[in-house]
């Protein structure tokens, strides 16, 4: 049964009913058969792994850890790996079917995977992280390689992250092995354009749905809710193209200039001062307050369920780009079809990342890379190839834009699993 407005909101916000009710709905369009259904609603393997490390004080914590392959039809399973405290089985689940629906949709040869570490980054130090980080890439190696899984960073996780897994898993197989991972140091076989390739990819499918409203960047008045790697690099990148950043949210507050806020000195500040609030020429704002300001163009960049039925109503953006996964949850889409928001879907939105992450494995395993230009010039012909193809199914079935991203991938992903066959 679809999630409506009056859901309760532990089953609104659980990502994991909001993943499988998008997917419900989609292949319902498609007149998917029963059997199939089955196959793809739920994750091919789920891994839950128990991490013992000894912290700097000598004492024994026990850390537990997850990795989740959704489908490996088209491919390795792709996704990142997340540290942090509120990291659950079902949010897990739920990423690794986006990167699924994401690297299908962007026509990349992945499937999905997503991975997490329960654990409070802040409060441990670099040598703990290191040792929770090699010791959870152990438990995990048997079922990550470069034709089986392949990791990257995420929330908490960086390329110093990456660093170590390659390492370790490298190790345990005698030779150098920088394909395993993706995201890492330019030094270990990373990619030149992956730091902001995220946020670029954004950028690239703002820029094409200006187009549907005859908006140009200098008219265009952007809030950008996250200022880390994906936000932050989104909200530069597009400043630098003309568009005028209004807004900048933060989990502290919100920092406000109707004429656009000067995002390479923002961030010198927030890397002065620990936070947004405080810039000079910009007015201090409650986050909740900023996120339905008037404005063209709504970045959600950070964590799910930002937008919801509590506050869909009251958005006020023409044009909703998701830069995070899933932070707009199923019961919110009614919501602002009835306002007619255009929305960017998340796994079209932010697939830039993982498209770069598909260069790097190319890269890595080719054992020859690319310059920066060669990057960008390949992330946008694909970035505004998969926007026009959504934007085309959905003319083509009537549905809205996320509805057709959802309907595209799962008929790439259904169509390789039939023509693959069932091994039995």
């Amino acid at each position: 049964m679809l999630l409506e407005a009056t859901t309760p909101v532990d089953q609104e916000i659980n990502p994991w009913e909001s993943a499988a009710h998008r997917f419900d709905e989609a292949a319902e369009l498609l007149r998917l058969d029963d059997g199939m259904r089955k196959v793809l609603r739920q994750p091919a393997m789920e891994l839950t792994v128990n991490i013992p490390v000894v912290l700097d004080d000598g004492r024994i914590e026990v850390f537990t850890g997850y990795r989740v392959q959704h489908s490996i039809a088209r491919g390795p399973a792709k996704g990142g790996i997340r540290f942090a405290p509120d990291v659950s089985l079902d949010e897990v689940r739920a990423l690794a079917a986006w990167m699924t629906w994401k690297c299908a949709v962007v026509n990349i040869p992945f499937g999905g995977g997503k991975g997490g570490v329960i654990c409070e980054p802040h409060l441990l130090s670099e040598g703990e992280l290191e040792r929770i980080t090699r010791r959870y890439t152990a438990e995990i190696g048997e079922f990550i390689g470069p034709e089986r899984d392949v990791p990257a960073p995420d929330v908490n996780t960086n390329a110093q992250t990456m660093a170590w897994i390659m390492d370790t898993y490298s190790m345990h197989q005698r030779h150098t092995v920088t394909a395993v991972v993706t995201g890492k140091p330019l030094e270990l076989g990373g990619s030149l354009g992956r730091p902001e390739a995220t946020g670029r990819g954004c950028m690239i499918v703002t820029m094409q749905a200006l187009k549907r409203f005859g908006l140009t960047p200098e008219n265009t008045r952007v809030i950008v809710q996250g200022f880390g790697n994906v936000g932050g690099m989104a909200a530069r990148l597009m400043s630098h193209k003309g568009f005028k950043i209004t807004c900048v949210i933060e989990y502290d507050g919100a920092v406000y200039n109707p004429h656009g806020l000067h995002i390479d000195a923002l961030m010198e500040h927030r890397a002065e001062t620990g936070s947004i609030r405080g810039f000079p020429e910009a007015e201090d704002l409650d986050k909740n307050e900023a996120l339905t300001m008037d404005c063209d163009v709504l970045l959600p960049a950070a964590r799910e369920n930002v937008i919801t039925s509590a506050n869909a109503d009251r958005v006020k953006a023409k044009i909703l780009c998701e830069g995070a996964n899933g932070p707009t949850t199923f019961a919110a889409d009614s919501i602002l079809a009835e306002k007619k928001v255009f929305v960017i879907p998340d796994i079209l939105a932010n697939a830039g990342g993982v498209t770069v992450s598909y260069f790097e494995w190319v890269q890595d395993r080719q054992g020859y890379f690319w310059n920066l230009g060669q990057v960008n010039e390949r992330l946008e012909e694909i970035m505004v190839a998969s926007f026009n193809d959504v934007i085309s199914y959905a003319l083509k079935h009537g549905v809205n834009n996320r509805t057709a991203s959802y309907m595209l991938a799962v008929d790439r992903v259904a169509y390789a699993i039939k023509r693959r066959g069932l091994y039995a």
